[in-house]
């Protein structure tokens, strides 16, 4: 039996753009399989929505909404492997498996994304210097095909099509299961260091000094900051902590895991209230809030991976029309004079960004469109205001011109030539894309926008 129909406007965590489309929930993977064999013309299916534009949202067809897909289907303590369906949120699997001493061996800066969304859009994290991508973990992955059939594939069986799946946003088919290898951990804490760099040019070698002693690596980055100061911040260091270094209280129950919810924000904050001058002031307080320049402390696993998501519905304080979260990465080479124009292009259009976060990433992954590449990725929070997309037309050629791409689970606004460039192995993906869906039946509103079809 087909699950009920009907017609929103839906929109990503960035909440632009809004997109009207047919909505349908499936219940159980039967339900969503009739969905397919029988449905409109045109399908996506839709985990948790986390991805910043247009990316989770099908064009003039139906979105599947497959959050309540969500069964834990086996687990090896063993090897940690678990199996589970794709409308599994990582918050759920934290939950369940950090007190049993197991962590995600990769994760991005927020838990609540499906397992099927991390590999579609084959998510990183501050360990990608070290451990690469999403992708890296999972053993195996179920795909629900354009004509109603199920594809058991991995890295090494269907590779091609694994391969095209990881990284695929989702329309090569709908990932209906994943097998993921965990990590095994001592405890619920990172013991975490914070240095305090001048400028970019400290920054950098800040991450080429300690990315060898570190898994986790970031840097919060005052994007406002000119002149002598571009670029300075405060590169954020972790790694799991042992069970020797807690103190005694900790180390009855080490692996204690409550996560942190601090607020609710139940309302749009005013439009304008995150301007030059209110962001430029918080940079300036948050910067000196360290007061010596290199730090030690225990961290929970929420504030070290996931501080943001202690506020749910954050995304409301960039008020009703929202706001664009660009993220490039840049090659090695190329990453200082980058970022360097970047930074700048932003800082004359007048046009902040309340969170600018900065990471080292290493080798490229298998997924035939996956982000990362060896070199620096750079993220800003922009608010839509006037002059926005003129700023991200000449962001997207700065970081062509540079060879380096944008983050495909973050973009809002990039044109179809500026995507062709960044990502040179699309001609190999849509391949494989025209084998097992001819008829172009897995389309999102995003790959419209790009001119992404067989």
């Amino acid at each position: 039996m087909s699950p009920p129909q009907t017609t929103q406007f839906l929109s990503g965590w960035g909440r632009y753009p809004t997109v009207e489309t047919q909505v349908a929930r499936p219940e159980a993977r039967s339900s969503l399989r009739a969905l397919v064999e029988t449905g409109a013309s045109s399908l996506l299916a839709r985990g948790a929505g986390r991805s910043y534009g247009d990316a989770s949202i099908a064009a003039d067809g139906q979105t599947l909404l497959t959050d309540r897909l969500d069964r834990m289907l086996a687990f090896d303590p063993d090897t940690g492997v678990l199996r589970a369906e794709a409308g599994v949120r990582l918050r759920e699997i934290l939950a369940i498996f950090v007190p049993r001493g197991w962590f995600l061996p990769v994760t991005p800066g927020t838990k609540e994304v499906t397992l099927g969304g991390a590999v579609a859009f084959d998510v990183h994290g501050k360990n990608h210097h070290r451990d690469g991508g999403f992708s890296n973990f999972v053993r195996e992955i179920e795909l629900l095909t354009a004509d109603g059939t199920t594809i058991r594939c991995g890295p090494d069986d269907q590779s091609e099509l694994f391969w095209a799946t990881v990284s695929g946003a989702g329309l090569t088919g709908i990932i209906t299961e994943v097998e993921l290898e965990l990590r095994p951990i001592e405890t619920a804490y990172v013991a975490e260091r914070t240095i305090k760099a001048r400028d970019l040019e400290e920054a950098f070698r800040l991450f080429d000094e300690h990315e060898a002693d570190y898994p986790y690596a970031v840097a919060w980055l005052d994007g406002l900051a000119s002149g002598a100061c571009l670029g300075r911040s405060h590169l954020m260091l972790g790694r799991h902590a042992r069970r020797a270094q807690l103190n005694d209280k900790q180390r009855r129950v080490p692996l204690a895991y409550t996560p942190d919810h601090w607020a609710r924000l139940p309302f749009d904050l005013p439009e304008g209230l995150l301007n030059e001058w209110t962001i430029s002031a918080f940079n300036q307080l948050y910067y000196a809030r360290q007061r010596v320049r290199d730090s030690r402390s225990l961290s929970g696993i929420d504030s070290f991976f996931y501080p943001l998501d202690a506020i749910s519905d954050w995304n409301r304080m960039y008020g009703e029309r929202g706001f664009v979260q660009f993220q490039c990465v840049l090659p090695l080479e190329q990453s200082y004079d980058g970022l360097v124009d970047l930074l700048t292009q932003v800082q004359e259009r007048g046009l902040a960004s309340f969170l600018t976060v900065l990471k080292r990433l290493g080798p490229p992954d298998g997924g035939l469109l996956s982000f990362p590449m060896h070199g620096y990725t750079l993220s800003l929070d922009l608010p839509r205001r006037d002059g926005l997309m003129p700023l991200l037309d000449n962001l997207h050629e700065t970081v062509v011109e540079y060879g380096g791409r944008v983050y495909l689970a973050k973009d809002a606004a990039l044109r179809p030539d500026a995507f062709r460039a960044m990502y040179p192995r699309y001609p190999e993906w849509l391949e494989v894309k025209r084998r097992v869906d001819p008829e172009n039946r897995f389309a999102s509103a995003q790959a419209a926008r790009l001119h992404i079809a067989p």
